[in-house]
């Protein structure tokens, strides 16, 4: 026992027969980047919705494009980790509102219908109230499809991510902001000259989650396997290098469409680094029994 009362062993800790204390997820590098494309979808949403209300449908529109290139693969990802589509749908014969695995299948399956309706509504220009009432709609469940699958993660044994329940829904939600902003601007490239706002949330988002990243990993501590894993090392690095560049080329480059395009797609592929950094590291703390015995307990439930 240490002296701040937290238990440190003589020896290096090992789990019984050499095995980990903790079983690590067994999820794929799928997941990862589900927790990209979810996210990007979310946010994408929430960026439309407040366009329509703010009556800017060629903002709008671009968002909910947006939100389609994160929707689209998602429930395939999904699958793909599932191994079977038949476990999909079994998830959905039960709504569990304690379980945030259940709340998320449904709010995929909820917000994904809303949404894809509304852009198809839009490509068809078709009953444009309708797709109104389904955009404004699709915001606030958007808005809980960036930050679930963080809660979903926090409510786990391992120890980097329970350890760092506090600061995972920030995390989550500026790393979806700035890839709803990075792809809106890059899709509104296409037509003409990247719309004002979107550009200014990729950035404001690749800042946030520079910052929240940067303060999560001070406050894990010993926990902090950003440095000490290599495979979560390269991919925060990346994160890092790709989301200031891509900031930088956004906040610079707004009247060069080239420059634009090439810097929202660096801020959404730092997005998608540190998804998958934040999946490395859990699987890496889950494998040390060090992370496991030193990591303090959780509040009672």
């Amino acid at each position: 026992m240490s002296t701040d009362g937290s238990f440190q062993p003589e020896t290096a800790p090992v789990g019984y027969y050499g095995l980990p204390i903790v079983k690590a997820h067994g999820w794929k590098d799928v997941i990862g980047i589900y927790f990209f494309t979810g996210g990007l979808a979310g946010a994408s949403s929430v960026l439309a919705a407040a366009a329509e209300l703010a009556g800017q449908p060629r903002l709008a529109r671009h968002a909910r494009r947006s939100a389609m290139v994160g929707l689209i693969p998602s429930p395939f990802l999904l699958v793909a980790d599932l191994s079977r589509p038949a476990r999909f749908l079994n998830m959905l014969r039960v709504c569990k509102p304690t379980s945030p695995m259940s709340v998320g299948t449904w709010l995929l399956s909820v917000y994904g219908s809303c949404s894809a309706v509304a852009a198809a509504l839009d490509e068809l220009g078709v009953a444009p109230r309708l797709r109104r009432g389904l955009t404004v709609a699709g915001g606030p469940l958007g808005s809980m499809m960036t930050t679930y699958t963080a809660v979903l993660i926090s409510d786990t044994a391992t120890p980097a991510w329970h350890e760092a329940r506090r600061s995972l829904p920030f995390l989550f939600a500026t790393s979806a902001a700035a890839s709803a902003g990075a792809m809106t601007a890059a899709l509104s490239t296409v037509e003409g000259r990247a719309h004002p706002a979107p550009r200014r949330l990729a950035v404001l988002g690749a800042l946030g989650q520079l910052t929240t990243a940067r303060h999560m990993s001070r406050r894990l501590g010993l926990l902090d396997t950003y440095t000490t894993d290599a495979a979560t090392y390269r991919y925060s690095q990346a994160s890092r290098a790709l989301s200031i560049s891509g900031a930088v080329g956004l906040a610079l480059g707004k009247n060069h469409r080239a420059l634009t395009l090439l810097a929202a797609l660096a801020v959404a592929a730092g997005s998608l680094a540190e998804r998958l950094a934040i999946l490395r590291a859990g699987t890496a703390s889950a494998q040390d029994p060090a992370h496991v015995l030193g990591s303090p307990p959780g509040p009672p439930t």
